[in-house]
């Protein structure tokens, strides 16, 4: 039997859509339902299969973008091993559009399987009490755990930060199926007032935030060194981290196989520590660098991370405030 419960108030998900986008996002969430209920060795082996050859054969879907990324990534590869890393890309790409699919049937408890937490109790008496954030990556099943991973069980807020799509269909897609285990999304032009609010209302919670795409022109401030070329980064998780006093946990994700994965948490700041500016993202940049290195077919490769790059000018000024003589 189909189920479905929107949530009212503040967190209606169709709240100003039109009737004709209501019908569309309707019929295409039941539609992505009835799907979601087939066999999972059906979903994730012929249809996760035709997936792939779509995306990557007949679509070419960002092919040029995932291409250029890889190359100036990985300089020191060959042009074999290149092609080997972005065909297995593909394929994983291919399942965590299966995944997002799952998650519109998928129970609790068989989510549980899918995504494992390593030391879950260890890191839940770490945060008890308190607000903390999340770092993650477009890595591995970032839907999973999005949906998932976050939840303590203990009463917490547990909040999604994400970039409004828009396509409004598309953007209340997504946002009913991220909401579904009681994740609660919120756009992030306005987490910080919904963070203070809440702060101020006594609720506890736990924030994910997605630092890895590209940030626009004007948050051009800082450049890091990340995978071998100055990369810009949105700097909501460190500015909320030192203004609230949070603690920010890395997330690891790995793949076991097709739709099980494993997850860990570590602490690279405490809340408390006194640090420099951008210390913060520095840690949070070298962190998933290592693990991208490490299987980097597990990455979003399709987006145009480096569409800004910094000038001589930009670079030259940034050494020397750095250092200076």
């Amino acid at each position: 039997m189909l189920s479905f419960t929107l949530k009212k108030g503040r967190n209606d998900i169709t709240a100003g859509a039109s009737r004709t986008q209501k019908a569309a996002y309707y019929a295409l969430y039941y539609l992505l339902k009835a799907v979601g209920l087939l066999p999972a060795w059906f979903l994730y082996y012929p249809l996760a299969g035709v997936c792939y050859l779509l995306l990557y054969y007949l679509f070419r879907y960002r092919l040029q973008v995932t291409r250029e990324n890889l190359q100036n990534a990985f300089p020191e590869k060959s042009r074999e091993e290149l092609r080997r890393i972005e065909r297995r890309f593909y394929r994983h790409l291919a399942e965590v559009f299966i995944d997002t699919i799952d998650l519109t049937s998928i129970s609790r408890r068989q989510l549980r399987r899918r995504m494992m937490i390593k030391d879950e109790a260890v890191h839940r008496k770490e945060v008890e009490g308190k607000d903390w954030i999340a770092g993650m990556s477009h890595y591995g099943s970032w839907e999973y755990f999005i949906a998932y991973a976050l939840g303590d069980g203990e009463g917490r807020e547990t909040i999604g930060v994400y970039k409004t799509l828009h396509n409004r269909v598309m953007d209340m897609l997504y946002r009913s199926i991220r909401s579904r285990m009681g994740m609660e999304p919120v756009p992030m032009s306005v987490i910080l007032r919904h963070v203070v609010r809440d702060r101020q209302q006594g609720i506890r919670m736990g924030i994910g935030l997605i630092a890895d795409q590209a940030p626009p022109w004007f948050h051009r401030d800082y450049w890091y060194d990340f995978l071998g070329q100055p990369t810009s980064f949105y700097d909501g998780l460190e500015n909320m981290a030192l203004r609230f006093g949070m603690p920010v946990y890395f997330v690891h994700i790995d793949k076991i196989r097709r739709a099980h994965y494993t997850a860990r948490f570590e602490l690279i700041y405490d809340g408390q520590e006194r640090v420099a500016p951008h210390e913060i993202t520095k840690r949070y940049a070298a962190k998933r660098e290592a693990m991208i290195r490490q299987r980097p077919e597990l990455w979003l490769w399709s987006h145009r991370r480096w569409k800004h790059k910094p000038t001589p000018e930009e670079l030259e000024k940034q050494r020397e405030e750095e250092c200076p003589r």
